[in-house]
């Protein structure tokens, strides 16, 4: 339980590869009971960074911290204490349901029910089918089911979603919704930015190793400069301007609506999506990184 310390806790992380930064300064904190989501394009740095949390990769500098633990040592009460659905698992092909879940519940010390954790997923309709005959939507809840059953405090989604029709994303939505009311933290990795924006309290914007922004999706389109005022003319053609305040742009259409005694349509005044923010920011990472690029380029030529 927590003692007043966040379920993680990151402070300049870094990693390199013969060379290349992949991670470089990651600054950032989940609280207990939190859903914490990291986005970002990829070569983001976001997968080095979950498996060095998780105690799969080493990093290179920086202080971690999962659960009072360093995960760089893999102490095996940190390992009973997670769950962990990677990008992409396997599981024996011949095994049914049932039988996968109660197989992994025996290798926890204080296991979740299989038959609950079956249910929690959604695979109680196919608790006595054999692996092969799942669907991929069905195989990731089974990986889920899988995480579950150790009863963890702290569970890693590394892209949970992936390859999911709507309807099974959606479904997914809710399990994880119902993660955080068992009181689970959370730590998600998506490349859906609405996923990101229906589920986390939090998100941090990764792009080449750094962390672009940091906070509540809701918040994050906020804090945003312009607004989007859409409306149609008296024409009934669709129009849209972008504006720092809307105040006087909305003054113009409605007078001149009630001039015309006619109703002003489709008004809307709308701040930006997390979606937004991120396609934004990502983008003036981008080209910041091509500006440095040029700039060494250059230089190299003059020497």
């Amino acid at each position: 339980m927590s003692d007043g310390a966040p379920a993680i806790l990151v402070r300049d992380l870094r990693k390199s590869y013969d060379g290349h930064e992949a991670v470089r300064g990651l600054d950032f904190e989940v609280a207990h009971g939190e859903v914490f989501g990291l986005l970002g394009p990829n070569g983001a740095g976001k997968t080095t960074t979950v498996e060095i949390l998780e105690g799969f990769r080493e990093r290179t500098s920086g202080i971690v911290s999962v659960l009072g633990f360093d995960p760089g040592e893999r102490p095996r009460e940190l390992r009973e204490r997670i769950g962990i659905v990677l990008q992409s698992c396997g599981i024996y092909r011949h095994i049914r349901v049932a039988e996968a879940v109660r197989h992994f519940a025996g290798l926890y010390p204080a296991p979740r029910d299989p038959d609950e954790v079956i249910a929690i997923v959604g695979l109680d309709a196919k608790r006595d089918a054999l692996a092969r005959t799942l669907s991929g939507g069905q195989l990731r809840r089974l990986d889920l089911a899988l995480a579950l059953v150790g009863d963890p405090e702290l569970v890693f989604l590394d892209e949970p979603t992936t390859g999911f029709d709507p309807a099974a994303r959606r479904s997914a939505w809710e399990t994880i919704r119902r993660l955080q009311e068992l009181g689970k933290t959370v730590l998600l990795t998506t490349h859906y930015l609405d996923e990101a924006q229906a589920l986390c309290d939090r998100v941090a914007i990764v792009k080449d190793g750094r962390i672009l922004a940091e906070g509540p999706p809701a918040e994050l389109g906020s804090t945003a400069a312009r607004y989007r005022v859409t409306w149609s003319d008296e024409h009934g053609e669709p129009q849209s301007r972008e504006v720092d305040d809307p105040t006087a742009l909305l003054h113009q259409l409605t007078s001149a609506a009630l001039a015309r005694g006619k109703p002003l349509s489709d008004l809307s005044v709308t701040r930006p999506t997390l979606e937004d923010v991120y396609l934004d920011l990502t983008a003036q990472a981008g080209d910041a990184a091509e500006q440095g690029e040029n700039a060494a380029e250059q230089a190299e030529e003059v020497r």
